[in-house]
């Protein structure tokens, strides 16, 4: 029976999964969910597949009706056919009871595109069934961007348009958005921060003539596929830990997650929904700690964002956390609404007692600082010889903080450290080097627009590409 995916406002009708792969944003400004939750076969975490044969049986439950396994197996095998590493995400011990699960083996070195690289060609194959072309718009605060341009670059059926902070990325992760000389994929250096990109993006899907005039699609993590296609590493990492002989595998595994847009958590979570063996999540934040804040207290209250070297999760506007919300909620889509309205009218909302306690029966959070970061790094090239980027840094330091007596932990390594150069060598003296296929990025021609936070000259911008035949 093919799962049908609903709201979080309540205010729109239920879709299959083709028309939310391309819809992304509802209606009615909510993030799809599955009305009902597929649960894992019984077999799944140990059966011995590869990743690829571990996807394809976790993903299947959400496409049925829109996909069949043959398509989805060989959309599957293509996508991380572009991977450096054959077990995709592979498991390195740090500690006794503490594994990294490197999640930046692919083609720009970050974890998302473990789910782009499929979510790209979802698209292409559902667009040629439909013979149509769509123009994905979507904000970045610094990998997001890249992996999606890279993903559909020189589609037939796809234009990108990816906005990002002007000055907030690193450079790596600009030259890697800048330098693409596909004539489909275009970035914009926005001035203001991620979340103002953001802001645009939500208003341009708002803005009901521009979004039908260009055919908008989203691939940012508001969109359900990212969500489902992240699922699979976690159900793998747990399946790789139980053919340890060190590894209880009735022992639940708690998740650290590095963690800004809470895209990524959230694919933890669902996985637990469908009867993954977890134990907690720890979020881990940086200086801008809305996520660890809202743990702690109960309460969201946005602050000003403040640069960081860890960039990617420089967000005070965490868009998936309103899935998690809408849960917590009760799936109370008129509710869910109110709140998230009133966090936007006011910069702030709380959650009830009782349903705060629920978020803390399954998330623990904290901080970790720039100067924390920086000693994490080094610490794990002094004690591991293994450089690590500022992200999983944060993570490392949250979950070495938190980790109970006995506690079995993966923390997630988001994104090669070779993304961030400047911040590993002001650690260890060392500047890691990029991997052969990004050697030259530095000598490539850039080619991007630098425009005002201001809706009106994005979307002249957008309209620009259409006059031009690009769209």
């Amino acid at each position: 029976m093919a799962v049908l995916y609903g709201s979080s406002r309540g205010r729109a009708p239920e879709l299959g999964f083709a028309d939310v792969l391309l819809t992304g944003l509802a209606p009615d400004g909510g993030l799809f969910l599955p009305t009902d939750w597929p649960t894992l076969p019984a077999h799944t975490v140990s059966a011995s597949s590869s990743y690829v044969d571990l996807a394809a049986e976790v993903i299947q439950p959400f496409v049925g009706g829109a996909l069949g396994r043959e398509d989805l197996q060989s959309i599957l095998e293509d996508a991380y056919a572009t991977f450096d590493h054959p077990d995709v995400c592979p498991l390195v011990q740090l500690d006794d009871g503490h594994h990294l699960m490197e999640l930046f083996h692919g083609p720009t070195l970050a974890f998302k595109d473990i789910a782009l690289q499929v979510v790209g060609r979802l698209f292409d194959h559902e667009l040629k069934r439909r013979r149509q072309r769509v123009m994905i718009v979507g904000a970045t605060s610094g990998d997001t961007g890249s992996a999606a341009m890279e993903a559909v670059r020189g589609s037939e059926h796809v234009d990108i348009v990816v906005l990002f902070p002007h000055g907030r990325t690193t450079e790596v992760q600009r030259r890697q958005m800048t330098t693409l000389k596909d004539a489909n994929v275009h970035a914009v250096a926005v001035q203001g921060t991620f979340d103002d990109c953001q802001d645009l993006v939500k208003a341009m899907f708002g803005d009901e003539p521009f979004r039908e005039r260009h055919g908008l699609a989203a691939v940012n993590s508001i969109n359900w596929a990212r969500v489902m296609v992240q699922i699979v590493y976690y159900v793998w990492a747990v399946q790789q830990l139980g053919r340890g002989a060190a590894t209880d595998p009735a022992q639940a595994t708690t998740f650290c997650v590095p963690t800004g847009n809470f895209g990524n958590v959230f694919s933890g979570h669902v996985a637990a929904r469908m009867g993954l063996n977890v134990d907690r999540f720890l979020i881990a934040s940086n200086r801008n700690d809305i996520l660890s804040r809202l743990i702690e207290t109960g309460e969201m209250r946005a602050e000003e964002v403040v640069p960081t070297l860890s960039p990617s999760m420089d967000i005070q506007i965490s868009s998936n956390l309103e899935r998690l919300l809408y849960e917590l909620l009760d799936g109370n889509g008129a509710a869910t609404a109110e709140l998230i309205a009133g966090f936007r009218d006011h910069g702030r909302a709380a959650l009830t007692p009782a349903q705060h306690q629920r978020l803390t029966d399954e998330f623990s959070g904290d901080r970790i600082d720039d100067s924390e970061t920086l000693a994490i790094i080094n610490e794990i090239y002094q004690s591991h010889g293994m450089l690590v980027d500022p992200h999983t840094a944060v993570g490392i330091g949250v979950a070495q903080r938190h980790r109970r007596a006995g506690e079995h932990v993966v923390s997630l390594a988001t994104a090669h450290p070779a993304k961030f150069p400047d911040a590993v060598e002001q650690a260890t003296g060392v500047r890691p080097e990029l991997p052969p296929h990004l050697a030259d990025i530095f000598d490539r021609r850039e080619d991007y627009a630098v425009l005002p936070n201001d809706l009106a000259t994005v979307e002249d911008f957008v309209d620009g590409l259409r006059v031009d035949g690009l769209s």
